[in-house]
C-alpha cells in the first residue's frame, strides 16, 4: 500500500494533544504508517497534563495557531497582509462575510484570522487541507482552502454535527459554496444526517473510527467475581455522558448489594457530582480517578465487571457518536451497560452485545442490579461484544477507507 503516492496533508484541529480526542491520534498514526506526511495545525494549545502513547508515536511537525489573536498581532498582521495578496482573498473574504453576518461573534473572527495565519505558515508543498471537526476547525480550513485554492475535506463526529446550525453544515456540504470535497463521520446516525444536506450523498463517507487491537493486551482469561461488584465509568464530567443520573442510580441500589464504582476522565470541576455523590449518601463507595492515561483505564477495565456509560442528549443538543470507550471496554471483554443515544446501537444490541437501558435513575439501577447478581450473563454479554468488535469494528477497513478518499483529493 505505501508504493502509492499520497497528497501530503495539512491536518487541522481543535486541540493536541487531547486524552478525550485519542481517536483522532489512532487515525493519524494509521495515516502515517499507510505513507502519508502530515503537518498539523491546532487552533488551540494543550491543557491535559497527561497524553496518550499514541501521541508520542506521531511524526508530523505540531503547529499552533494563535489561540486569541490579540495574543500575536504581528503574526496575524502578516498573515492578513499576506491574504490579501492571494488570488482567492475575496472568495474567502465573501464567504466569511456571509457566515459573519450570520454568527456575529468573535469566535468567528477568530477563525479568520487563524486561517489567514495558516494559509501564510502552511508549506509550499501542502496538496490538501483535512480538519477534525465540523465547527471550528473546518471553519479554518475551509476560509485558508479558499485563500490558497486548495482541496479539503473534514472528518465530523458529535458535538460539531448535533450543535453546529444547519445553514452552516450545508455550505460546508456544497460545492458551491466552497464545501469539503468529502466528509468522512464515523456514525450511521450522523451520515444520514448529513447526507441529507449534502448537494450529493457521496460527498458524505461514513467510516467507523474501530480499535486498533495491536494497541491492547489480550482480554483476562477470567474475571474475579469474589468481593464487591466493581462498576467502572470512563468519561469527561459533561452533561451528555449522564454521570449525575448514574449517581443518583447508585442511590437506589439495595442495601444487600455490595458495590463500588470508579470514575476516569477530567471535563472540568467535579464538584459537583462529588458533592451530590455525598448528598446521596454513597460517596465512600466512589473512586475518583480524574484523567489518566491509556494504560491505566486499560488496567482499570480489567479489573472491573461492568462499564457503565449512561449517555444523554445534553439540552443544548450535544451528544455523543459511539464512543470509542465502549469498543475498548468491549476489547478487554468487560460487560456494556449503556444507553440507547445516538450511534450506541450500532455497536449493542441490547440483550445481545450488552444492554441498553434508559438513562432514568431507576432504570439504570434495576439494570446495574440485574447485572452484579448475575455473573454468568455478564460474561456472555462480554463475549458477544467482544466478537462483535473484531468482526466490524476493527480500525483497518476504515483507514483503507479514508486513504482512498483522501487520495482522490489530488
Amino acid at each position: 500500500m505505501n508504493t502509492v503516492k499520497r497528497p501530503k496533508l495539512a491536518v487541522v484541529v481543535k486541540g493536541w494533544p487531547r486524552l478525550s480526542e485519542t481517536f483522532i491520534a489512532q487515525e493519524l498514526v494509521a495515516l502515517e504508517e499507510a505513507g502519508y506526511t502530515l503537518d498539523l495545525w491546532s487552533l488551540r494549545f494543550p491543557t491535559d497534563k497527561k497524553t496518550h502513547p499514541l501521541h508520542d508515536r506521531l511524526k508530523a511537525e505540531v503547529n499552533y495557531l494563535p489561540e486569541y489573536l490579540h495574543q500575536e498581532p504581528l503574526r496575524l498582521a502578516k498573515g492578513v497582509l499576506h491574504a490579501m495578496t492571494q488570488r482567492g482573498f475575496w472568495a474567502a473574504c465573501g464567504t466569511w462575510f456571509r457566515d459573519l453576518r450570520r454568527d456575529m461573534t468573535r469566535n468567528r473572527v477568530r477563525r479568520f484570522g487563524q486561517a489567514c495565519v495558516l494559509a501564510r505558515e502552511l508549506s509550499g508543498d501542502s496538496d490538501a487541507l483535512y480538519a477534525h471537526f465540523m465547527h471550528t476547525p473546518a471553519s479554518v480550513a475551509r476560509y485558508a482552502a479558499i485563500l490558497r485554492q486548495m482541496p479539503w475535506s473534514v472528518s465530523a463526529h458529535a458535538k460539531d454535527i448535533w450543535t453546529s446550525p444547519a445553514w452552516e453544515k450545508r455550505e460546508k456540504l456544497q460545492a458551491a459554496t466552497f464545501g469539503a470535497a468529502f466528509l468522512a463521520t464515523c456514525t450511521g446516525i450522523g451520515a444520514k444526517h448529513l447526507a441529507g444536506l449534502a448537494d450529493r450523498e457521496d460527498r458524505v463517507e461514513l467510516i467507523y473510527h474501530g480499535l486498533d487491537l495491536t494497541r491492547f493486551p489480550a482480554p483476562p482469561a477470567a474475571r474475579d467475581t469474589s468481593g464487591p461488584v466493581r462498576f467502572l465509568s470512563v468519561g469527561r464530567l459533561v452533561e451528555k455522558k449522564g454521570f449525575d443520573r448514574l449517581i443518583a442510580a447508585l442511590a437506589l441500589l439495595p442495601d444487600d448489594l455490595d458495590w463500588r464504582w470508579e470514575h476516569i476522565g477530567g471535563g472540568g470541576s467535579d464538584s459537583r457530582f462529588r458533592d451530590q455523590a455525598v448528598a446521596a449518601g454513597v460517596a465512600d463507595r466512589i473512586t475518583w480517578r480524574g484523567a489518566c492515561d491509556q494504560p491505566e483505564v486499560i488496567a482499570a477495565m480489567r479489573e472491573a465487571d461492568v462499564f457503565v456509560l449512561p449517555s444523554r442528549i445534553a439540552e443544548d443538543g450535544d451528544r455523543d457518536g459511539l464512543p470509542n470507550v465502549l469498543m475498548e471496554a468491549a476489547s478487554q471483554k468487560l460487560c456494556l451497560l449503556s444507553t440507547p443515544v445516538s450511534a450506541i446501537p450500532e455497536f449493542i444490541d441490547d440483550g445481545v452485545h450488552g444492554v441498553l437501558s434508559s438513562d432514568a435513575p431507576e432504570a439504570l439501577a434495576q439494570a446495574m442490579e440485574t447485572l452484579a447478581r448475575d455473573p454468568a450473563q455478564r460474561a456472555a454479554l462480554a463475549e458477544a461484544a467482544y466478537g462483535r468488535l473484531t468482526a466490524h469494528f476493527l480500525m483497518q477497513p476504515g483507514i483503507a477507507k479514508l486513504d482512498e478518499r483522501l487520495r482522490g483529493l489530488v
